[in-house]
């Protein structure tokens, strides 16, 4: 009779019992192309259905892909195998794409709306993409903060580190920063030019982004010569170099007058780049008059500035620009044929730039 009873609340208690799961795979990061197994351990589901399935995102639904040993999903990527001695589902997926990372489910179906689950997930290696919301270029003003970011995506997490170009010394100081975010409290002109926003997470060769920082300043102009010698009806270029952004508008002026080409002088202008300017300004066959303090004059938006060339009067004719190819520029009859008077010529150049 005792028997009897016992066995009877053992097979009660073993009609009592509800499924489990007792074991799934811990979350793992794989490589594109790569083989990858998930497996899932039930307990007490032999006549419940088992599914495996892959969680939706956003507007995404859930998509089942298995149901015991089942594939749902038909894809030559899959294969499923069923361990009966441990019922453990196995989840094969083949050439691992970017797209089957995500959450994926084991779930025993108990009843329409009672089920139990466990999930894992499949992290997929991918190489860094610097994202759209990253600055792209910047124009600033002397003086003003910059703060310049950016932003990549990845797995795993990308590191984003910061460069000049040619490795230059940043404004926050030495070759490299970290972070998203290099912040430029008080941006000099000198702080110009390219930097680098690099991306890398040791899948692949990583990303970068170029970040053209132009800074707005006012002129600054310096006279090549300051002091410039020349004789009487000779010619004579007087130079100067501008720095500057916006590009500075230029102007030579002698006792208040702007000066334009004419007989009297030729204003020529040279853009190196878009900071830098060279103006030359000829005086043609120079007169008493002509000879004077000259202002190179440069003003943009935030500023001007300017040089002074002083053009003095000389005994000797200053070669060049008085002669090319041993002529005096002017009328012929001041033709150099004597080799001696051509060296002389040279010997007060050298002597007046002394």
């Amino acid at each position: 009779m005792r028997i009897l009873i016992f066995l009877t609340a053992l097979a009660t208690a073993l009609a009592q019992r509800t499924p489990s799961i007792s074991w799934i795979q811990k979350e793992q990061v794989v490589d594109i192309g790569s083989s990858f197994e998930l497996q899932c351990s039930v307990q007490y589901a032999q006549d419940y259905p088992v599914l495996w399935v892959k969680r939706g995102t956003g507007d995404t639904q859930d998509l089942p892909i298995s149901t015991g040993p089942t594939l749902i999903v038909r894809s030559s990527r899959y294969a499923l195998r069923h361990d009966s001695g441990s019922s453990t589902y196995i989840l094969q997926i083949k050439d691992i794409q970017e797209s089957d990372g995500g959450e994926y489910m084991c779930q025993v179906i108990l009843g329409i709306n009672n089920r139990i689950s466990a999930s894992t997930n499949l992290l997929v290696r991918r190489p860094p993409v610097i994202s759209d919301n990253s600055t792209r270029n910047v124009v600033v003003s002397e003086g003003d903060p910059v703060n310049l970011e950016c932003y990549a995506g990845g797995m795993p997490q990308p590191n984003i580190t910061w460069r000049r170009e040619n490795n230059a010394i940043l404004p926050t100081g030495g070759s490299i920063a970290r972070g998203n975010k290099l912040q430029i409290l008080k941006i000099r002109k000198e702080d110009r030019g390219t930097y680098y926003c690099i991306a890398d997470n040791g899948v692949g060769r990583g990303a970068r982004r170029n970040v053209n920082v132009e800074v707005e300043f006012a002129p600054v102009v310096k006279a090549t010569r300051p002091h410039v010698y020349q004789a009487l009806q000779y010619d004579m270029d007087l130079e100067c170099h501008v720095e500057a952004y916006p590009p500075a508008a230029i102007r030579w002026i002698l006792k208040q007058e702007s000066l334009v080409n004419n007989q009297h002088y030729r204003v020529s202008q040279f853009a190196t780049a878009d900071e830098y300017t060279d103006t030359t300004l000829r005086v043609l066959s120079i007169e008493k008059r002509q000879f004077g303090n000259y202002s190179c004059v440069a003003n943009n938006k935030l500023g001007q500035s300017h040089a002074v060339v002083q053009l003095i009067e000389s005994i000797t004719p200053v070669c060049p620009p008085a002669c090319d190819n041993l002529n005096f520029s002017g009328d012929a009859s001041r033709t150099v044929t004597s080799p001696a008077l051509a060296a002389l010529a040279l010997v007060a150049a050298v002597f007046h730039r002394i």
